[in-house]
């Protein structure tokens, strides 16, 4: 255990200092190979909780500290162990000495292990009382920092409460099943007959139980089901695509979208990514799938002449990089790391990929805009605008009882996505 979190202190301080969590905990992963997979389900566990719920944590910590600590190390394997306390089963006793036992490894301080241990036995001792406390600030009660917290308020007064409180549940499972292969039904029967509960959500997608091991589904390495989100499952439906189209999907990686398309019609389509190891990805899934688009290029959508080779598509999927503020379930990180600043900045590229796509798209095309964020910036806000440059530019009606003109919030049974379907006089 002690390894397991000195490793996680160790993600966690590259997380705080501008690095992607899924990126650290696969550099880990690669330097360390010998890991068990226990121990990763660890590590995993105690950087995805000590990020989700950082607010409240850090908020207690303050609290029991007499004096500002300065030695990140131990400020990180205390959060940790703070979190542990609170959310996991684990004794309380055993989870004090892996701390102080841990933090003679990671400091030179003599004082290093009774301070932790002082700590953490004064949390057992007021828990009730400092979670109480703690919660009476936005950032402690919400675990989110203050301007996401007013900018959700702002902009969704009746919904705030329950985006945040979303944000910081555990993520559940969702499978897209391959209709081209098997009918739905026909594979939740087949999860049933292995013992794995999952209910229906909406089209081809179906909702675990329990989330498990990609390799315990059955079919899977056969291609007849995919890990996808079921609000990101909306996406291909929503294109209207026919078999014989020219399509493309301008930010592809990691390629669910791309392989949904091609299980709904018969199409040429280019998979487009500006990154490179992610295209690997795109490509891994179609071969597992048994699809093989007409191209897969590792091109920037906003420079089609290095690229584009001419011909206008007749359906282009834009899901463009975002501040992927519908997402935080998934990737908790993301709250710590952005800033206010962040969106402004997303927006005006959004907007300036969208108006390059356009160019195109052919006469009586359509262009599905994604973002998988919740913010009006990026998305209702944005419309407007492009609308205003764009004559030849309508809005297709898009219909569908879990969403507010094009706004899914996050909840248990999806992320949050923003939907606008262009077509093209």
């Amino acid at each position: 255990m002690v390894k397991v979190q000195s490793l996680a202190v160790t993600v966690l301080g590259r997380v705080f200092s501008g690095a992607s969590l899924t990126e650290v905990l696969q550099e880990t992963w690669r330097s360390n190979p010998l890991l068990t997979p226990q121990q990763r389900g660890a590590i995993q566990d105690l950087t995805y909780g000590a990020l989700r719920y950082y607010g409240q944590l850090d908020a207690i910590l303050n609290l029991l500290l007499a004096k500002a600590l300065h030695d990140l190390n131990l400020r990180y394997l205390l959060l940790i162990n703070l979190y542990q306390l609170h959310y996991s089963k684990a004794p309380p006793y055993a989870i004090v000495d892996h701390a102080v036992t841990t933090a003679r490894l990671l400091s030179e301080k003599r004082g290093a292990p009774g301070l932790v241990n002082a700590i953490l036995r004064n949390f057992l001792r007021r828990s009730t009382a400092l979670w109480g406390e703690a919660e009476r600030d936005d950032v402690g009660k919400y675990s989110h920092p203050q301007w996401w917290i007013d900018k959700l308020r702002k902009q969704y007064p009746e919904h705030y409460e329950a985006i945040l409180n979303a944000d910081n549940q555990h993520p559940c499972m969702t499978l897209r099943v391959n209709t081209r292969k098997i009918e739905v039904a026909a594979y939740q029967k087949m999860l049933d007959e292995h013992g794995i509960g999952a209910g229906w959500v909406w089209g081809s997608a179906l909702k675990l139980v329990q989330p498990l091991p990609i390799e315990r589904l059955p079919g899977f390495s056969e291609g007849l089901v995919s890990v996808q989100d079921a609000g990101a499952q909306l996406a291909a439906p929503f294109l209207d695509i026919q078999d014989g189209m020219h399509v493309l999907d301008a930010c592809a990686a990691p390629g669910g979208k791309s392989a949904h398309l091609m299980e709904l019609a018969k199409i040429r389509l280019t998979a487009l990514d500006s990154d490179v190891q992610r295209l690997t990805r795109v490509i891994d899934n179609f071969e597992r799938l048994g699809n093989k688009p007409d191209r897969v290029i590792c091109g920037n959508a906003l420079h089609p002449a290095e690229w584009w080779d001419g011909e206008l598509f007749d359906r282009i999927l834009a899901d463009v990089p975002c501040s992927a503020s519908g997402v935080v379930s998934r990737h908790p990180d993301i709250k710590w790391l952005r800033r206010l600043t962040d969106v402004t900045a997303f927006a005006d590229n959004q907007e300036k990929i969208l108006e390059t796509l356009w160019q195109l798209l052919k006469r009586g095309g359509k262009l599905l805009y994604i973002t998988c964020s919740v913010f009006k910036e990026e998305n209702g806000q944005l419309i407007k605008r492009f609308l205003q440059k764009q004559s030849d530019a309508y809005v297709l009606p898009l219909s569908h009882p879990a969403m507010d003109q094009g706004q899914l919030l996050p909840n248990a049974s999806y992320n949050g996505f923003f939907y606008a379907l262009f077509g093209k006089r």
